[in-house]
């Protein structure tokens, strides 16, 4: 195991330059996994692509696409977190993914129609790549600044940070969007969209120099022969000291069943507005607009259930919540509906992830130095959720040609979640 040098818990200035980081990169979770990118993907690529010999509504294809992304980086977290550990370099990889990432989304400006159709898939799909890459070196940052009472405030902190950060770059896009004219833009072109990718990928790599000069650094030294072998043999430690470990297990299960669902949401639900309800462009965009302002509120308010009641009576509340809102998008038919479900997304999507990432520090070890390791793990099933999510939701959706009743088997997995994670005993928890 590496010896990780010793830093100092609670600092303000380490924990506000670790939270500027989510508002570095929520840049790309609001605008091109959830706001606009999504709707832009359905409306500048055909209704059916052709893979193989076989036609795919491109629905199906930005779904598969997101867990073909999610897939790739699965197979890699644990040797990445493993080698991040031996070596001590959780920055050094986050510097990677988040240029990876930061430079995907410029390239997005390319795509401008059909005949790039495939540029911006493969850029969406290295984009994602980068994104999930650099949380996993990101998160594993929180119980080596933070003392485990304050997991779920710092937690929380980083969120918020992320969902104003993003609101304001979002805004500006719609801004751009909406007025054209004001920037010397054609009406009705699509050109606002593509400008708006550049400004994420810029955005996500000028604000995340900040944390880069601020969070602890790595051990000096350059990376040795056979360091991934050894980064192997480091994570393969990890997953036999998980098996010793039946509430961490059991956390980890339910953790993957909720996931699935709550990021399939997050990737499909203006897909899903569009496709059923008939939304506008600048309706979806207003919407997720309106869920971010609510999200900054839900991840404070769901910290303060998590700090009095435990996490696992916060979870718990947001997992019934979450079934709820599957159940009401299956009945729903109108868009005054529909914004009512989102304003209920909003509540529960900031705490719970919030929320899980503070849960899931409470329940490792005291003194645990591998936890690069332990937070690759966790961020692989996470990856691996979204494969599992997203795969269903495309699946079915090919199958029955109905995205109605993709969302409802997403409420299967928020009870298989809360079914499990019954079970599960937090120390703390009351």
């Amino acid at each position: 195991m590496s010896q990780v040098e010793e830093i100092k818990l609670d600092d303000k200035k380490v924990i506000r330059a670790w939270a500027f980081f989510d508002w570095a990169n929520s840049a790309y979770s609001l605008v091109i996994s959830t706001a606009i990118f999504p709707i832009y993907y359905i409306a500048m690529s055909p209704e059916n692509i052709n893979i193989l010999g076989r036609e795919f509504s491109n629905s199906s294809v930005y779904s598969f696409s997101i867990s073909f992304a999610y897939i790739f980086i699965a197979i890699i977290a644990p040797i990445l977190g493993g080698i991040a550990d031996f070596g001590n370099k959780r920055l050094y990889f986050l510097r990677i993914f988040t240029t990876i990432g930061a430079i995907s989304c410029v390239c997005l400006y390319f795509f401008d129609g059909t005949p790039m159709v495939w540029l911006g898939t493969v850029a969406f799909i290295i984009s994602t790549i980068g994104f999930a890459g650099s949380l996993i070196f990101y998160d594993s940052f929180l119980p080596t600044i933070a003392s485990e009472s304050n997991y779920d405030k710092v937690s929380a902190i980083g969120y918020a940070f992320g969902y104003v950060g993003s609101v304001i770059l979002l805004l500006f896009i719609l801004l751009m969007s909406q007025k054209p004219e004001l920037f010397g833009f054609a009406v009705d072109s699509s050109l606002p969209y593509r400008l708006g990718f550049v400004l994420v990928g810029v955005w996500w790599f000028g604000f995340a120099q900040f944390s880069f000069r601020r969070l602890p650094q790595d051990t000096s030294g350059k990376m040795v022969k056979g360091i991934v072998s050894k980064g192997y043999k480091e994570i393969k430690q990890v997953l036999g000291e998980l098996s010793e470990q039946k509430n961490l297990v059991l956390y980890l299960i339910a953790f993957f069943f909720y996931s699935a669902g709550v990021q399939t949401i997050i990737y499909l639900a203006t897909v899903f507005a569009e496709k059923e309800l008939n939304f506008e462009s600048s309706e979806l965009i207003l919407t997720v607009l309106l869920l971010q302002i609510v999200a900054i509120a839900g991840a404070y308010l769901f910290s303060k259930v998590s700090k009095n009641k435990g996490s696992k009576n916060a979870l718990i509340t947001m997992i019934w919540i979450w079934i709820a809102i599957c159940i009401c998008a299956y009945f729903t038919h109108t868009k005054v509906v529909f914004f009512g479900v989102a304003f209920f997304v909003g509540l529960v999507l900031g705490g719970i992830q919030s929320t899980s990432r503070a849960g899931y520090s409470k329940l490792l070890k005291k003194g645990e130095d591998d936890l690069s390791s332990y937070f690759s793990f966790y961020d692989v099933l996470f990856y691996l959720s979204v494969v599992f999510g997203t795969f269903a939701f495309g699946f079915i959706d090919t199958l029955t040609n109905n995205l109605r009743y993709s969302v409802l088997i997403l409420a299967s997995f928020f009870i298989i979640a809360l079914c499990v994670l019954t079970k599960v005993k937090f120390e703390k928890a009351t």
